[in-house]
């Protein structure tokens, strides 16, 4: 029997809307920019030195926007649509919501344009400097405030494991934003020598593990049961995988810098939970895999089922590339190598983009009543995006090692760039692809919340 998508309650859902218009939009601009500096790498005299296009502006933008425009609004999306439902009670505040929504894209127009006029602080992931760094924690807190006071105004007693996840993704992030961009230094954004080092790459790697991570599961937690018609394999499992990412996660961030002197027994606890997070990471997929087991034919029917299904594929990819790379002896030859941004584009578009991106799929006909403009171009932007990552991981990882391998032997860095040309050129037609992906998505995701003639089936 077809499902009734007319959103109950007469609900307005105007806040995931409105993350739903901002992912969309973001990831658009993100891969364009993302294409332009992979173009560069093969063509360097392309944009004529034109100092707002320079390589060096482009990347941080591009990452950022990846970051914070594209995968975080997605997910933020589906969480201010099952958060209501799974509390049965509305939404503290939709205008509330509608105020984060415009802060937000504030924010980032506002991070583009610092970024390409050259205003930076220089620091991985960390670049936006302090003005917008406030604004970033301060859109945080007020979601976190809305989430928090429908918690408080809930008719559900239990919490199920999605709404920790989310809670826990919003408030952590804001305290680690805060810390590793320094906030209370606003001149520098900035600590000195090695301790700013260790401050950094607490918040750098984090960013993923405790913003990216949790929401990706809480949508996952969500999505997953609902589209195979079955309930969650194990809450226990699901408790136990949530307090495991807590607890071992935050202390990995050490382990991109075994090659500067930081204290060794930081190093030590770094490497030994990168190897431990083997314990949230199938934590969470046993439950998920066991929970689709015999319906991946439902899976595969519901697209948003799909990205998301094959997002937690990705995670495990990712997971275990993170743990390998996080050895000394693998380091040695894959660190500042090509096989890292090989692993991050796993990992933020593979795992976390691709859940994001079917949240937003299964999310949208729920909050509109209307099924989806075209499911031909969700599966277009699937594939390509699929094809793309897979291509991307084999080039980036090829190259890596021939980096990597290269400059362990003592090579010197300009020397090697003729031997990667061609997996730069390479890299950066299977760009062309997600960007083709981005744009049909944002097509899509346009007409299926405003321009929308379907019928409620």
């Amino acid at each position: 029997m077809p499902e009734n998508l007319t959103p109950p309650d007469n609900a307005s859902y105007l806040t995931a809307k409105g993350f739903c218009l901002t992912s969309a939009v973001w990831m658009m601009v993100a891969t364009l920019i993302g294409l332009v500096a992979a173009i560069e790498l093969v063509a360097p005299d392309l944009t004529a030195n034109i100092a707002w296009l320079l390589f060096s502006r482009l990347r941080p933008i591009h990452v950022n926007l990846v970051l914070f425009g594209f995968v975080t609004p997605g997910l933020l999306a589906s969480a201010f649509y099952f958060v209501p439902r799974l509390l049965r009670t509305g939404l503290y505040s939709e205008k509330l919501g509608i105020l984060t929504v415009v802060l937000w894209n504030i924010a980032l127009v506002a991070l583009m344009i610092s970024l390409a006029a050259g205003f930076t602080q220089g620091r991985e992931y960390a670049e936006m400097i302090w003005p917008i760094d406030v604004a970033i924690v301060f859109v945080f807190g007020l979601v976190f405030f809305n989430f928090a006071m429908t918690v408080k105004h809930r008719k559900e007693k239990i919490l199920y494991v999605s709404v920790w996840y989310v809670l826990a993704a919003i408030i952590l992030t804001a305290c680690t934003y805060s810390m590793g961009n320094v906030v209370w230094q606003p001149d520098s954004g900035a600590l000195s020598g090695i301790p700013d080092a260790i401050l950094l790459w607490f918040y750098g790697h984090n960013v993923f593990g405790l913003l990216l991570t949790p929401l990706s599961a809480a949508t996952a937690y969500y999505i997953i049961p609902q589209v195979c018609r079955t309930p969650l394999y194990s809450h226990t499992l699901s408790i136990l995988g949530f307090w495991a990412l807590i607890v071992i996660y935050t202390h990995i961030g050490t382990h991109h810098l075994l090659q500067v002197p930081v204290p060794t027994w930081l190093k030590v606890v770094a490497i030994v939970d990168s190897i431990a997070m083997v314990i949230p990471v199938m934590a969470f997929l046993i439950n998920i895999w066991y929970t689709a087991r015999g319906k991946l034919g439902l899976i595969h029917e519901d697209i948003g089922g799909k990205f998301v299904f094959t997002g937690t594929i990705m995670y495990f990819i990712v997971s275990i590339r993170g743990s390998m790379m996080s050895l000394p002896d693998v380091q040695r030859v894959t660190h500042f190598s090509h096989w890292v941004v090989g692993h991050a584009h796993v990992g933020v578009l593979g795992f976390a983009g691709m859940i994001a991106l079917g949240g937003l799929y299964f999310t949208i006909p729920r909050i509109t009543g209307k099924p989806l403009f075209s499911r031909f171009l969700a599966d277009f932007q699937f594939w390509m995006i699929l094809i793309g990552l897979a291509g991307f991981t084999i080039v980036l990882t090829i190259s890596g090692l021939i980096q990597g391998n290269a400059w362990l032997n003592g090579e010197t860095i300009y020397r090697v760039l003729p031997q990667i040309h061609i997996y730069n050129i390479v890299r950066a037609s299977l760009g062309l692809l997600i960007f083709l992906a981005a744009v049909a998505g944002f097509y899509n995701i346009v007409r299926s919340l405003f321009l929308n003639r379907g019928e409620n089936p």
